[in-house]
């Protein structure tokens, strides 16, 4: 296959907008508080001051305090293994992806929208806002979606078309020209080496750059329109309804993608030499929400509806048997393994569950209820580090 200079992605034919959106944000229902008694009503003056005063008192240090330290106000427990990293960013911002330095596991970013990047040095517990002049644009507001690290070499790409890469640890940040022809938008961004990477699009174009970015080369032959076109009569399901974007893409460590379908009605998997994406019927009577590899090499499936299932045995498959969650009903979003057996489930009106035994049975973390925010994105950056990304600027951090 042919490199493309600059990404001049001539075999492709149509680009489309994106179809993912954050999900919807859940309000909770305020509770009702009893009327005063006649007996609270009638207090001294000196009652009431000194009352009010020890509350004040009281009510300040429990304010302050970071979500999971102190025991809140209210009675309701407290997170055991997370707490709540408060952050600089307008309440509507939606964090879409996190990542750290390698040489330096104190430094990080973190991408979302309405053109934020933030960035911590120390782990997390901190962040501030970080200006990259290349990244400004007055005629547009970057949605920024996916950032990655290898040594000291990193790639950010987001919507509109931009991509962005640092080979100092992010001190500075060059932005790497694109062309118009792009197919779709870019998703997903890999550092796989010195000065490579690999970038995903929503209609499924799969490009690797051995030189920073200036030369790329098709790993796919077509988009995935194109390849449902010649399979639709192979019995696909729901091929006919395709818009031509996927709503979920997840890679594995060994290279392989799942990628959901826009509507959820099908799956599709790639592996490194494959010319074509394979689509899958789904198993399952419900629309899928989102699929990723377990710690094991195995899959997850999500169900709207808040259905989890795990395919049977490792590898691609389409046998998969559903595990029994607590969703209370709201679906779930996202899978993140911390090892071989723990395992995080996140999703709507802060559902939160953990698995202590590969993802065959789950508990809820009840704590995360009282958060009126959904959680879809969960990530470890290793056994110690992990977060959990939600809409209104919702960030957990794992404590341990």
């Amino acid at each position: 296959m042919a490199s493309l200079h600059l990404i001049e992605f001539t075999t492709f034919l149509h680009k489309t907008q994106a179809t993912r959106r954050p999900s919807r944000f859940i309000i909770p229902r305020a509770s009702s508080s009893p009327s005063p008694s006649d007996n609270s009503i009638a207090k001294t003056r000196r009652q009431f001051v000194t009352e009010t005063a020890v509350a004040v008192a009281a009510a300040v240090p429990l304010a302050l305090a970071p979500l999971g330290k102190e025991a809140k106000a209210d009675g309701f427990p407290q997170l055991s293994e997370w707490e709540r990293v408060y952050l600089p960013i307008d309440p509507g911002v939606v964090l879409l992806d996190i990542a750290f330095v390698p040489d330096d596991p104190t430094h990080g970013f973190l991408l979302g929208t309405r053109q934020t990047i933030l960035e911590t040095k120390d782990g997390g517990n901190t962040w501030a806002p970080r200006s990259i002049p290349s990244a400004e644009d007055e005629d547009f507001n970057y949605r920024f979606n996916s950032i990655s690290f290898m040594g000291k070499e990193g790639w950010i790409v987001g919507k509109p078309a931009i991509l962005l890469h640092t080979s100092n640890a992010g001190e500075s940040w060059e932005r790497i020209p694109l062309s118009a022809q792009l197919p779709g938008d870019m998703v997903y961004i890999k550092a796989t080496g010195e000065k490579s990477a690999e970038m995903v699009t929503d209609q499924g174009a799969i490009y690797v750059t051995s030189n920073r970015g200036y030369n790329w080369k098709a790993a796919v032959q077509e988009t995935v329109s194109a390849t449902l076109n010649r399979t639709v009569s192979s019995g696909i399901s729901g091929a006919s309804y395709y818009t031509g974007t996927f709503n979920t893409v997840n890679r594995s460590p060994d290279g392989r993608y799942v990628a959901v379908s826009s509507r959820g009605n099908f799956y599709l998997t790639w592996e490194p030499g494959q010319p074509y994406w394979q689509p899958h019927n789904r198993s399952v009577a419900r629309r899928i929400q989102n699929m990723g590899w377990r710690a094991d090499g195995g899959l997850w499936l999500l169900v709207r509806g808040g259905g989890l299932y795990l395919s049977k045995g490792t590898g691609i498959t389409e046998d998969f048997e559903e595990v029994p969650v607590q969703s209370r009903g709201f679906g779930l979003l996202d899978v993140g393994f911390r090892s071989q057996e723990e395992a995080w489930a996140a999703g709507g009106s802060g559902v939160l569950l953990k698995s202590k035994n590969g993802g065959k049975n789950w508990t809820r973390e009840k704590a995360a209820d009282e958060i009126a925010a959904n959680l879809y994105n969960v990530k470890f950056v290793d056994d110690r580090k992990g977060f959990v990304l939600g809409n209104d600027g919702v960030l957990l951090r794992y404590v341990g």
